[in-house]
């Protein structure tokens, strides 16, 4: 279904149809899961792609244990942000912060992309950029 969604990308109707699909099939695979959210957040379908980045938040949190509480799970993520699961836990969260600033959601918006920054010291996740574009007006010369 993944395949068929990627051949289908310019018809948008047939190739999120095979989206929905996989993710009916796979039961909440996190591979489909992550590949429909970006399919989502590339598609601007931010509604669908806030659904299912959240989706992958939350599972990865269960399959590690991490907590809720940002106090304790910064250090986490910091320490831990070359494993796969921390990676795919941070660019989820990354794209959560550009999707709610897309939806006009930008106290969150900066609220994450903060969080990001602090942890992503060699700017790999977009996070640092996001933040300067949400915290730094545009001139009126530029």
């Amino acid at each position: 279904m993944l395949i068929a969604a990627a051949n289908t990308w310019e018809n948008t109707a047939q190739s999120q149809d095979y989206i929905q699909q996989a993710l009916a099939i796979a039961d909440q695979s996190l591979d489909v899961l992550v590949a429909a959210y970006r399919y989502f957040f590339y598609k601007h379908n931010d509604t669908a792609a806030l659904q299912v980045a959240t989706q992958v938040i939350e599972q990865i949190r269960q399959i590690e244990g991490l907590p809720e509480d940002w106090e304790m799970l910064a250090p986490i993520l910091s320490s831990s942000k070359e494993e796969p699961n921390i990676r795919l836990y941070l660019n989820a969260y990354a794209a959560l912060g550009l999707i709610r600033a897309r939806l006009g959601e930008l106290e969150q918006s900066t609220v994450i992309t903060t969080r990001i920054s602090e942890i992503d010291t060699n700017r790999e996740f977009g996070a640092a950029t996001m933040l300067h574009i949400l915290t730094h007006p545009q001139d009126e010369e530029d």
